[in-house]
């Protein structure tokens, strides 16, 4: 027996430090754990799903404690009543409010205390009363909003119906007649000035032909570089003095602008008289003997007193070293009897004939 003995304390001793371990663990994780804790009590409305003793308890996400009991309340079978130990340090007010949080991936719950106000008593406080759906979960949530939504279709089936088919009888109006529908968005569109842009008609000038025999050749390369213009002048558009919009005349163009034209144009009729030393352009050369400088001065229909085209270009002639040889101002007008645009381009035609002459015959004497 007194070998035994020794054998029977040392077992007794170490279950009651296995027992006491134990003993310690359970009371540090459900009854607060060190330091002084504060016990209270919280009435949940509905259910708490996976909430269990043990579970932590957060203030403004700190923990501060855990759930120490769980249990229904024996008068009301919806509500849920919960103690919870935190630290007496936690500024639990009367007005603090209580929820229930979901946490990490597999959504582990736990009671979640936040704010109250600094004025509220900071006395003991008996019950804290979560709120409304408190322990709904995101998911129980969108089962309950799906069921609400539900409730509203079969309430409103009847309805819904109809207006579904009202919806069918507009759009089978819609089809049958959509050649009338698109009749009226035609009308609507011409009538607000929208649609399609009216298809702009653009005119040229015709260069002189009938120029007699070229007894002179042009001397040296002569370059013709683009004419210069005011602003106004750099268009397309038909201008007019004084300026006004006349029917007919707002779809009308010329070929290209009035410089570009003017100076394609005298190229053409330096080629009409003699094609084998006829100028080019200044971009087409590396250093011409001569330029015929141009600048267009006047290239539009006057109204006042009489309806009249006047052109009006100043050349000057320049030699290699960029001395003036020679200049000249060349105005040409042309009576126009009928503000038409067919009329009007001929008569800029007849003009531009007669100051294309008067250039080429001066610029070759010049030479």
């Amino acid at each position: 027996m007194e070998t035994r003995a020794p054998f029977a304390v040392i077992g007794g001793f170490v279950l009651a430090a296995i027992v006491a371990i134990f003993g310690f663990v359970y009371w540090l994780n459900n009854t607060g754990g060190l330091g002084p804790r504060t016990t209270y009590h919280v009435q949940f409305e509905g259910s708490v799903p996976g909430l269990l003793v043990g579970a932590a308890v957060l203030f403004n996400g700190i923990r501060v404690g855990e759930v120490t009991d769980l249990g229904l309340a024996p008068d009301n079978p919806r509500q849920v009543n919960a103690t919870i130990s935190v630290a007496s340090t936690t500024p639990v007010r009367a007005d603090t409010k209580v929820g229930l949080e979901f946490q990490g991936l597999t959504g582990v719950p736990v009671i979640a205390l936040e704010g109250g106000s600094s004025t509220a008593a900071s006395g003991p406080v008996s019950t804290l009363i979560a709120e409304q759906g408190a322990g709904q979960s995101m998911t129980q949530a969108a089962r309950d909003a799906l069921r609400r939504v539900d409730a509203v279709l079969a309430e409103n089936a009847g309805p819904l119906k109809d207006t579904i088919a009202n919806l069918k009888t507009f759009s089978d109006g819609l089809a049958r007649n959509a050649g009338k529908l698109d009749g009226i968005v035609s009308g609507l569109e011409k009538m607000t000035g929208g649609g399609a842009p009216a298809q702009k008609v653009t005119y040229d000038l015709t260069a002189p032909r009938d120029l007699g025999p070229s007894n002179k050749t042009i001397q040296g390369q002569l370059a013709i570089p683009e004419p210069t213009a005011v602003a106004m002048l750099q268009t397309q558009r038909i201008l007019f003095s004084p300026a006004k919009d006349y029917p007919g005349f707002g779809d009308i163009l010329w070929a290209d602008s009035i410089p570009k034209l003017v100076q394609a144009r005298l190229i053409d009729t330096f080629e009409n008289y003699d094609v084998a030393h006829a100028p080019l352009r200044a971009s087409d050369l590396g250093q011409p003997d001569a330029q015929l400088l141009i600048d267009v001065r006047r290239f539009r229909i006057n109204t006042d007193p009489s309806t009249v085209v006047e052109i009006g270009l100043s050349a000057r002639l320049v030699d290699k070293s960029g001395k003036v040889v020679a200049s000249r101002l060349f105005d040409e007008n042309q009576p126009l009897g009928r503000l038409d645009p067919a009329d009007a381009v001929a008569a800029f035609d007849q003009a531009f004939g007669r100051v294309a002459k008067s250039i080429l015959t001066w610029t070759v004497q010049a030479l």
